[in-house]
C-alpha cells in the first residue's frame, strides 16, 4: 500500500497489517497535508470520538473524579448540598489536562463543587447582571442597542461553579425549533440590530442540523452583518469542531465570530490548536474571554501564560471580566482594585495585542465598562 511521497520517492507502508483505523488515519493525515498546500479545509480524522459520545462519558460526581486524579474523599471539600443545587458535569478531555494529585489544580477548582457555595453572602444575587429586566420575550436578552443575545439552550458540556447564569430561568426561555419564528420576527421589528449572539447554556450543545437551519434563517435577514457564538464546548471537548460544524460556518454569508471561554493556560493544548486552525481556515474569527477567579488565574504568571497559550493556538485574547457577583460564587471574587493592579503588572510583560481588555458588566449601562490597568 502506497501512503506518501518524500523527495520524489514513493514510500511503501512497511506496516501493511496495521489495524484499518490506524491505516485510515495515516491516509487522512497525509491527504490533509496536500489539502493545506491548496488552502482548503481538511477533512476530519475518521477515528476521532464523536463529541456526543465524549459528552455522554462526562464525569458527574466527585467519586468518579477522585481516582482519575489520584485524590481521595478526604482531599476534597464537602459538597453534598452544593451538588444538589448545581450538579457536577466535567468532560474527560478537560479532566485529562488537570494535574494528577493536585487538589489545588486551577482547572479542578473551576468545576469542583464545594458546600461553601451555599453560604449566604451580602451583595451576591441570582441575577447579578439584571438580565431578567432585559428579557423582552422568550429566549432573547437585549441589553445593547445593536445586538441581541439568543438563549439557544439551558445546557452546557461543563458546569462551571462560577457561572453567572447558574440560576437563570432556562425553563421559561426554552426555545423549540418551531419557535424560531419569534426570534426572526423580533429582529425584523428591530432593524437597528446587526449582530446576533448565540449563547445559553452553550449553543454548540445543539445538533449541527439545528444550528444550520437557524443560521440559514439569519442569513436571509439583510440587516445582519455578524453572527457571534459564545461557547466553552470546543475547550472542554475539542471534537465538537467537526465537519458538519465547519460546513455551516463556512457557508454563512455573515462574518462568524467564535468567542471561546478559557481561564487558564492549562486548558489549551494541541488538540484545541488543531481545531482552531480548521475554524480559521473556514473563515471564523476566534477570540477568548475569561473571568478573573481567585485561586485560578489571579496571578501575573497565570495571566501572562494564558495570553501566550491562546495566541500560540491561534486565539486572540479579547476580554478578561471581573467576577459577576453570582450567588454561590463569592469565594472566587477579587476586588476591582486588585484586578486593576494585577492587569497593570501583566501589561508590563505582554505586547498590547495580547492584553485582554479588563472589563465589568454593570447592569443598566449601555456598554461594558472597560477598566484601566493600574501601572
Amino acid at each position: 500500500m502506497f501512503v506518501g511521497v518524500h523527495r520524489g520517492i514513493i514510500k511503501r507502508d512497511s506496516q501493511e497489517r496495521r489495524p484499518i483505523g490506524q491505516r485510515l488515519a495515516a491516509i487522512i493525515t497525509q491527504f490533509n497535508l496536500i489539502l493545506q498546500i491548496f488552502d482548503v479545509i481538511p477533512i476530519q480524522n475518521a477515528t476521532e470520538t464523536h463529541w456526543s459520545t465524549e459528552l455522554a462519558q462526562a464525569i458527574k460526581s466527585p467519586a468518579e473524579l477522585w481516582p482519575l486524579l489520584g485524590l481521595t474523599e478526604q482531599d476534597l471539600p464537602a459538597a453534598h448540598k452544593a451538588m444538589a443545587s448545581f450538579k457536577m458535569l466535567v468532560p474527560r478531555p478537560f479532566v485529562s489536562r488537570m494535574e494528577f494529585g493536585n487538589v489545588n489544580d486551577p482547572l479542578l477548582k473551576q468545576v469542583l463543587a464545594d458546600d461553601i457555595e451555599m453560604l449566604p453572602v451580602a451583595g451576591y444575587s441570582k441575577d447579578p447582571l439584571d438580565e431578567g429586566n432585559h428579557n423582552p420575550q422568550k429566549a432573547i436578552v437585549h441589553k445593547y442597542e445593536r445586538r441581541i443575545l439568543v438563549i439557544t439552550t439551558g445546557t452546557c458540556a461543563v458546569n462551571c461553579r462560577y457561572c453567572f447564569r447558574r440560576h437563570f430561568p432556562y425553563g421559561d426561555n426554552q426555545l423549540a425549533q418551531k419557535e424560531w419564528d419569534s426570534v426572526i420576527d423580533y429582529l425584523k421589528d428591530h432593524p437597528e440590530v446587526n449582530e446576533v449572539i448565540l449563547s445559553g447554556g452553550d449553543p454548540l450543545m445543539l445538533k449541527d442540523s439545528q444550528l444550520s437551519q437557524h443560521i440559514a434563517r439569519l442569513n436571509d435577514l439583510p440587516q445582519l452583518k455578524r453572527l457571534r457564538i459564545h461557547s466553552r464546548l470546543p475547550v472542554v471537548i475539542p471534537s465538537r469542531i467537526n465537519d458538519e460544524l465547519l460546513a455551516w460556518v463556512s457557508q454563512s454569508r455573515l462574518d462568524v465570530v467564535l468567542v471561546l471561554h478559557s481561564n487558564h493556560a492549562h486548558e489549551i493544548d494541541q488538540s484545541i490548536a488543531d481545531k482552531v486552525a480548521l475554524l480559521k481556515r473556514a473563515g471564523v474569527t476566534v477570540l477568548n474571554q475569561g473571568v478573573l477567579l481567585r485561586g485560578v488565574n489571579d496571578s501575573v504568571e497565570a495571566q501572562v501564560n494564558l495570553s501566550e497559550a491562546l495566541f500560540a493556538a491561534g486565539i486572540l485574547p479579547y476580554y478578561m471580566f471581573t467576577f459577576d457577583p453570582i450567588e454561590g460564587g463569592a469565594h472566587f471574587d477579587i476586588s476591582i482594585e486588585a484586578a486593576q493592579q494585577l492587569m497593570g503588572q501583566v501589561a508590563q510583560k505582554l505586547p498590547g495585542y495580547l492584553m485582554p481588555k479588563l472589563a465589568k458588566e454593570i447592569p443598566g449601562e449601555p456598554a461594558k465598562t472597560v477598566l484601566a490597568p493600574r501601572l
